[in-house]
This record gives C-alpha cells, structure tokens and sequence, in this order.
C-alpha cells in the first residue's frame, strides 16, 4: 500500500517538502492541509507590495493549488485547519474552514511546518484600537492593511519593532508617502548587527524621513489607536500602527498532543526533524528548534532560506536518503532605502554573552574597483577566534552591490570550515564594474594575516579618548583637511608622506597608537615606526569607525 503522507502548512517549508517527496517516489499519497487561503505565497515579499514595489497582488503567489496539482499531483486542502494531533493512532483532526466540518485523516507520516506567528503583546488599549493596527505575516494581512490605507488614505504611521519586517515596512510607508516613526525597545535597529553597524541603518533612516524612538517599548494606545503611548509617557500621534515586534512558533498543536517543546515553544527535534517523543512525526521551519552551525547550541531561526531547505531534506530522509541537518549560520540581508544591510553567524554582543574569547576587525573596502563611475565603501567587520583562526560572524553595510556577495562568501567560508586565515587565498570573480583585485573578503583575511604575524592593532576606538587622557601617544597620520572633516582626538598629526622625515618627532618611549581614516595608512604607518624600533599600534577602523561608534 501506497505511503500516505500528511504535511500541515503549505508556505515555504511545507511546500518544498511536498514537491520534493513527489520527485523522490511517485507512487506516495501527499496530502497538504493550508490554514490560510494560499500557498507558497512570498510573505518575504509582502512589504514591498504595500510599498508599489510589487505593483500586482497576484506577484506574490509563487504557486497556485492548481498548477502544483497538475505539476506533482498532490491533493491541497486550504481554508483546511489541523486542530488536533493524535499520535498513538496516527492521526489528524481537521477543520475545513469553509464548512465548518471537521474529520479525522490517516497519515503513516506526518510532517509539520505550522511556521510562526506575529508577537501582539498585551498593551493598554489594544482591543480598542484593533481596526488600526495591523501585523505582517500573510496575504490576508497585507490585504487589510491595503484596505485600510485605500480607503482612508492614512498620513501618518508608527512601526513597533526595528528588525527586519518593521525597517521594511518602514521604508515602503514612506514609499507611500507617509510620515513614519519608529519605535524600537533596544537601544538599536537590527539587533542582529553590532552597535556600530547598526548606526549606519539608523542614519539612512533618519536621512529618509523616518522618525526614531529608540530604547523605550510601546506601552498602549489611545483615543481608539490614534494615539501611541511609550514607555517613557510620550506620546506619538498616528493613523495606523504596525506591529513588527518579532515571531512565536506556532506549536500548539505539538504542545496539545503531550510532545515536546522548549522553553521559548519551538518544537524540539532531532537531526533528521524527527519530534522528540514521536514516532513518523516531523517539523520544519520557523516553528523548529534548531542547532547553531558554529557552537552547536540551541536557537531559532525564522528565516525562509532555513525553512526551504529543511522542507527538501526531509522529504529526502522520508524517502530513505541517510540526511543529517547540519544547523543554520542565521545568513540574513535587508535594504533600508539606499542602505543594505547583512550578517552571518554570532556578532559581538552574543560572543561576549557565551563568554567566548574573539577578535574582531573592522575594514571599508570598495565594492568594486574605485576608478569605475559608482564605486562606494563597505563597512565590513569579521570575528573569529584569536588561537586557530575559526569564523565566527561577519556583518557588512554599505550602498548598491556588494553586500550580500561579501557576507556569502563568507558564510560559505565558515559552512566550510574555513579559517579567516584562508580567505586570504580565496580566489573571486573581478572585473572593474564589479569587484576589486583584491575583494573585501581578501582584504580580511590580510589584516588577520598581518595580527597573527604581530601587528600590534587596537579595535576599541570608541575608547581612544581615554588613551589620549591618560597620555599616550595617539598619531594621527591623515593630512589636515581630512583631520578637520572628520575628527579624532589625537596627541600628534604628522601627515603620512611626511612620517619618515620626521620620525624624530615621534616618542620612542611608549607605544605610540597610529591613526588614520580606515586603518589602511595606520598599519603603512605603523610598519615603519616598528621597523625604525618604535611600539608602534594600528587604530583598526580609525576615524570611520570612532564615528559610527559615537554614533551609537
């Protein structure tokens, strides 16, 4: 008899499954149950139709049932919601939403893809002011919220949350016209970057018309959802409010069967998505716990990539293939405006919280060659472990092209197990419209070459202050316009040009901190004072950077 193969949810994991699992076996009876009224809908593209970006609704439909019928023969449910698990009889309870039936369905697998859910918190108001709030997750969502803006032609929004939905909403409101303000409980946006970085999307905000509150939480509404209420007892005035606060898995149904659950309500499986507790039950996506690439420890990570790519293995290690899912670096990218924005793997903050000793640098190449009209600067910054070099995160900002090649590449490096050391040696497409010679991830790994070879190199120039207070010697090596646009505080300027005339004026007492804009004629500067027998440190990132760091 033909293997009866039930998936819940019909979105990304759940429809990669599916089509895979036909590709694998021909002969299996696949049946899909969707809540909602679509499948495989790009919920990632959602922002941008509310923005015109995506000018047509039915963009966002990758697929329809009656295409993936046709295609893979399945048989696809929607409006059909599973409501209930029973696991020692192998089966489902399922309400079809558009007739209020409900029956029991067979499966002798059962794969799980539920996704997640919008954070709604409980607020002062909320139940009052629920015609103007709204939440981004589906179709049904943006087609409320459209609704809304076309019928009361709204002048004024405010997001809740600086991750990546509320910076994309936030950016295509003003696309429609809108005044937008921003609010965001941390002291950031994307708290997926570190501070620094960070500020360079905070500014592109602010460059663009978008209102900033950050460190303080929303704490309600009034006059019906007019009005916004903070933490902090302001006030923001508003037409319509977007709640961009983060996601929950949507687990009910596991935790209402007696399986297995963490503390945060993603589902707990295996290597192969195999539920704890649970014979032929599997889960994939966003509502999963899965494992960090890097460290191995417990997370979870709602991204579409992930969730893709769990959806196909599965449908591999049902059909016999010997699968083991290897974790999730947590590769993300966003645009805000003019601005992108990606990162892989841990970042400072969460390094410094698992206590694990790193190093980091900071670099600004181009993003391609400099001489080819449109060239503009990456701000890259890559951490790895200070004894065997081991990747362990990278984040990049900056404008056009670039950003998202850089931080692949590393995360394919880290995938890998490759070293920063060896992307020294990693050999990238160039040609002037789109690359340098020597690429943004060469460069890091020269500079990380260059410290495990001894160059001395100071990373914490938010800090230089208290150098240049307690007396050290901080040389500042740009010429004098430059000095004047962009400051840093500093002890001695001696242009780089001019440093082997006049070494004389240099202490050969102490170490000497060597500054520059970047830390390119830093570490020139300092290779000569070290081989002139003076201590000689680089200022990594140099003025670029104590500017973004003051900024946030």
């Amino acid at each position: 008899m033909a293997k009866r193969i039930l998936i819940v949810g019909g979105v990304a994991g759940g429809a990669s499954c599916a089509a895979r699992l036909r590709r694998l076996d021909e002969t299996a009876e696949i049946v899909l149950f969707e809540r909602g009224e679509y499948i495989s809908f790009a919920n990632c593209g959602l922002p941008y139709y509310i923005g015109g970006v995506i000018p047509k609704r039915e963009q966002l439909l990758v697929q329809d049932v009656k295409t993936m019928n046709a295609w893979f023969n399945l048989e696809i449910h929607t409006k059909a919601e599973v409501i209930a698990i029973q696991p020692e009889q192998k089966t489902v309870t399922v309400r079809y939403l558009r007739t209020g039936e409900e029956r029991q369905e067979r499966y002798d697998v059962l794969v799980l893809s539920p996704g997640a859910s919008p954070i709604v918190p409980r607020l002062e108001g909320l139940e009052e002011a629920r015609d103007r709030i709204f939440t981004i997750r589906n179709i049904a969502d943006v087609d409320a919220l459209k609704g809304f803006m076309d019928t009361t032609a709204p002048k004024t929004a405010v997001v809740v949350g600086g991750g990546f939905i509320g910076l994309e909403m936030a950016e295509n409101l003003r696309h429609k016209g809108l005044d937008v303000h921003l609010v965001e409980a941390a002291d950031q946006v994307m708290t997926a970057l570190d501070p620094e970085m960070a500020t360079l999307i905070a500014a592109e905000l602010k460059k663009n018309g978008v209102k900033l509150s950050l460190g303080t939480a929303i704490q309600g509404f009034a006059d019906a959802g007019k009005t916004v209420v903070l933490a902090d007892s302001s006030r923001i005035a508003t037409d319509l409010t977007v709640l961009a606060i983060g996601v929950r898995p949507e687990s009910g149904l596991i935790k209402d069967a007696g399986l297995a659950v963490n503390e945060r309500g993603a589902i707990v499986i295996d290597d192969q998505f195999r539920v704890a507790g649970a014979e032929d039950i599997y889960a994939i996506g966003d509502a999963v716990e899965t494992t960090d690439r890097i460290f191995g420890e417990k997370t979870q990570i709602p991204l579409a990539g992930p969730a893709n790519r769990m959806g196909r293995m599965v449908a591999d290690i049902i059909c016999g293939k010997d699968k083991h899912y290897k974790g999730s670096l947590g590769s993300s990218i966003v645009r805000v405006f003019k601005m992108q924005a990606a990162a892989t793997g841990k970042n400072e903050k969460q390094l410094k919280q698992m206590g694990v000793d790193y190093r980091s640098i900071h670099l600004y190449p181009a993003n391609h060659a400099t001489y080819y009209p449109g060239a503009s600067q990456i701000s890259l910054k890559v951490l790895y472990a200070p004894e065997d070099g081991k990747l362990y995160g990278a984040q990049a900002v900056g404008q056009d092209m670039g950003i998202d090649k850089t931080i692949d590449v590393i995360a394919t490096a880290i995938a890998g197990g490759m070293s920063v050391y060896d992307l020294a040696d990693v050999e990238l497409c160039y040609a002037p419209p789109f690359n340098t010679a020597k690429s943004a991830v060469n460069y890091a790994g020269y500079i990380a070459e260059n410290l495990r070879d001894g160059e001395a190199y100071f990373d914490d120039v938010a800090h230089i202050e208290g150098l240049v207070a307690s007396g050290a010697t901080v040389l500042d090596v740009r010429g004098k316009k430059e000095i004047e646009k962009v400051p840093l505080p500093s002890t001695l300027q001696i242009p780089l040009p001019e440093l082997r005339k006049r070494l004389h004026e240099v202490p050969a007492d102490g170490p000497v901190y060597v500054s520059c804009m970047v830390g390119l004629r830093g570490h020139i500067a300092s290779r000569i004072l070290q081989q002139n027998g003076i201590d000689a440190i680089n200022v990594g990132g140099g003025a670029k950077l104590y500017t973004q760091s003051k900024l946030s």
